[in-house]
Order: C-alpha cells, then structure tokens, then sequence
C-alpha cells in the first residue's frame, strides 16, 4: 500500500466530473482503493478522501467518521463508496469543513443534515445508508468531489464564510541534557 499525492487547488483535474465504475474485481482498483484508505488515514484529521483528489478521476470515494476528533455515535465506520447517489434528504444546517486539496483554508458550508445514499460498495454490491449530521456531511462534501465541485463553490460569502488556517508556532523544546551544551559566555578562540 502507498499514500497517494494529493492534487490540491487550483489544479484544474480536481474540477473534472468523475466516470461510473463498473470493474470491480480488478485486482488494480482492489489495490487503488487500499491505497486511498492509507492515503486518508496519512492526512491530518482526515475522515474521507475521494479518487479524484488524487488525479483518478473514478467516482470512488473513502469515509470514516470513526476517525473524527469526536466521532459521533452511530456512525458507519470505514466505507469504500463508489457511483453514490444521494436519494433522499432532510434539514440544512451551515458547519466549518475544511478539504486535503484546500489545505490552508476552511469555510462554513450549508448541506443536508439527513442524507439517504445509494452506492455500491468494494465488490460491487448495493448498500443503501442512511447518515445524520457530521456523516451526512462528510459524504456530500466526498461526492462534490465527483462533480469536480470543492466545498469553496458551496460557501455563500468567501469574505464572511471563508477563513485562513491559523498557522501553530512550533513549541519551543526543552534543552536535552545528554546534549553538549553551547557556552555563549565564552569568546572566539583565536584562530
């Protein structure tokens, strides 16, 4: 298994619309999809990734709210998503996401609170899941992927719904005292 590149914004193959997979016991997607799973499990509280970030542009998408901060009860854990089709919703409600391809900003965005989805899991069987709140999140926010949309295209004000990381000054290391330690007191030797 391998962690992928990311392609990130403004490369312009995270604004294609991704092709229908119908091969789903060729042993090169079995091995593109666990590469995808190792690639969202590399990124920083990532809980979904989608093909298409990563330049394949296949409407497969990865999910795993168990690996949330706080993950919600209830949730599905790990799923491999593929042709999903969102067929029923309820409630909006507007949340901060933030994307592996916009890495620098994140941004209030409104979705359904309750989705229904119908996809096709790793070996081609239909699932039809039901999610609520931060899993109904993740996966709209996963399937605009598919439809080369990023969550920037969702935001309604980029002055008001828009935000720049904050950047962490890195912490300060206490000195190691196995270490030889500097003496600035001292003055150059003569040469």
């Amino acid at each position: 298994m391998a962690v992928l590149d990311i392609l990130t914004y403004p490369n312009e193959r995270l604004r294609e619309v991704s092709e229908e997979v119908d091969h789903f016991s060729d042993p090169e997607l079995q091995l593109y999809i666990d590469d995808l799973i190792e690639t969202m499990h590399a990124g920083p509280a990532c809980v979904g990734v989608a093909a298409p970030q990563t330049g394949n542009p296949i409407r497969l998408l990865i999910m795993d709210c168990s690996l949330a901060r706080k993950p919600p009860e209830g949730n599905h854990g790990q799923l491999v998503v593929f042709n999903p089709v969102i067929i029923k919703w309820s409630g909006m409600d507007v949340a901060r996401e933030g994307c592996l391809s916009l890495p620098d900003y994140t941004g209030n965005v409104m979705r359904a609170v309750d989705v229904t989805v119908q996809f096709q899991d790793r070996h081609g069987e239909e699932q039809v899941v039901t999610m609520t709140d931060f899993e109904a999140r993740v996966i709209q926010h996963e399937m605009d992927h598919l439809e080369g949309k990023l969550f920037t295209d969702r935001i309604v004000s980029r002055k008001a719904d828009l935000f720049r990381r904050k950047v962490r000054s890195p912490k300060k290391r206490k000195p190691d005292p196995n270490s030889p330690a500097k003496n600035t007191d001292q003055q150059p030797s003569p040469s």
